[in-house]
């Protein structure tokens, strides 16, 4: 049977909660205020107040708490997240199956790679998915946040319900409110009928505010208030609207200096960041380059009906590239390179206009400043594709032993570093 610990220093209130609870199927637990507040295995915590802060909704969530609801709580929406903590525990053991079984092909939800840095963000992402916790993801432009958050949509109890992406940055300032919370018809010039918003029509789903430090402050506060209630009000309207949507976030600025300069309020960065999830750069995640190159290169061969591979010095230059602009600069340099090949992809296509060109293969530029353990990672992956992946090779070449060159590996990438081939279709990548 379902457990949920209820926290509260009003007994009237814990015995309204401890009836709604049992009505749904849960036995029940006390505490009388947050400090005694722990997490015992399997347990789904909700935290109901009626002296609410961002410090004490972020302390409670990161303490294990499901969901943080604000006083007077409405009856609909405690039962809906009691509904929804049921599920979690099965969930989270249907993840942990799904986890080892994709860990070997290399890839976890709509993501792919094997590097160490992207088990880390796969374990990340296997612990938040099954739970109401706002999640706010950080990474470069091209880190592929956008797939994460849907990856962590369709491994959640919410999955069923829609998933509504926002880009903040993309969307004019005067019409954001409208988008995300709906307006009634003549709010405003050219309101010709009512239009419901993301936070209607993502009722019991997700929605995905892609830079999130591009919304106008203004709006931010309007954000704030549906985190903390769950209720918003069309534009033009005065009806109280209720709606029950997880908010992922994401930005590619840092968002400490994000609010110093005053493009995000500092009391919303607290209530999304309550388990940030950082991505890593594509120039920290190893063979990921290789693997995600040959998965582009073999979507495009299926696609086409094609065979086209890359050539020994090309995968060589993969390796020596920085990849500023990240997964989605590989994929637009894969895809160009295709147009260009016949049937092998050589080393002077896409890379080219934007990495020291290669002489015969053997050579790689590194700049001046670059960390000793940066240049020794590139140096050997670099040189281990030049080798066509035979390590005793490599190793000779580089003058170390195979077991030195086994451990340089294990630890660039948390396993044996051959690349794992990726097969069939479907929306992956990053």
């Amino acid at each position: 049977m379902a457990h949920a610990l209820i926290v509260d220093d009003d007994p009237d209130v814990v015995e309204w909660l401890q009836e709604v609870a049992r009505m749904e199927g849960f036995t029940i637990a006390r505490a009388r205020s947050g400090r005694e507040l722990e997490k015992p295995d399997a347990t789904e915590v909700i935290v109901v107040t009626g002296h609410a802060t961002v410090d004490s909704a972020v302390a409670a969530l990161r303490a294990g708490a499901s969901d943080y609801l604000v006083k007077p709580a409405d009856l609909e929406r405690v039962q809906a997240v009691l509904r929804h903590a049921k599920k979690t525990s099965a969930l989270q053991q249907e993840i942990g199956e799904l986890r080892e079984e994709l860990r070997k092909l290399g890839r976890f939800g709509r993501i792919l790679g094997s590097s160490q840095r992207m088990q880390f963000l796969y374990d990340q992402l296997s612990r938040v998915a099954p739970t109401s916790a706002t999640v706010l993801l950080i990474g470069e432009s091209g880190t592929g946040k956008e797939l994460a958050a849907q990856t962590l949509h369709e491994l959640s109890r919410r999955r069923d319900a829609p998933f509504l992406p926002l880009n903040c940055g993309a969307v004019a300032p005067q019409l954001i409110e409208s988008e995300l919370f709906g307006h009634e018809r003549g709010s405003f010039t050219g309101a010709d009928r009512q239009h419901k918003g993301f936070f209607e029509r993502a009722n019991g789903g997700a929605i995905f505010l892609d830079e999130i430090t591009e919304m106008p402050m203004e709006l931010q506060v309007k954000l704030l208030r549906v985190l903390e209630t769950g209720s918003f009000t069309r534009v033009g309207g005065t009806q109280q609207l209720s709606s029950d949507v997880r908010v992922v976030a994401a930005t590619n600025r840092e968002p400490e200096k994000a609010v110093g300069e005053g493009k995000l309020r500092e009391d919303l960065y607290h209530r999304l960041n309550v388990f940030p999830i950082r991505l890593p750069p594509l120039r920290d995640r190893g063979t990921d380059i290789e693997q995600l190159a040959q998965f582009f290169l073999d979507e495009l061969n299926r696609v086409e009906g094609t065979n086209k591979s890359f050539s020994r010095e090309a995968l060589v230059r993969l390796y020596q590239h920085s990849w500023p602009g990240n997964v989605r600069e590989l994929k637009n340099y894969v895809q160009r390179a295709y147009i260009m090949a016949d049937d092998r992809i050589e080393c002077d296509i896409g890379v080219a206009d934007q990495a020291p060109k290669l002489d015969d293969g053997t050579t790689i530029t590194i700049r001046v400043g670059t960390p000793l353990e940066e240049v020794e990672r590139r140096v050997t992956m670099a040189t281990l594709a030049y080798c066509g992946h035979v390590k005793r090779k490599a190793a000779e070449i580089l003058g170390v032993s195979l077991k030195t060159l086994y451990n340089r590996l294990e630890a660039y990438n948390g396993k044996d570093a051959d690349v794992t081939q990726s097969s069939g279709g479907g929306d992956v990548a990053h």
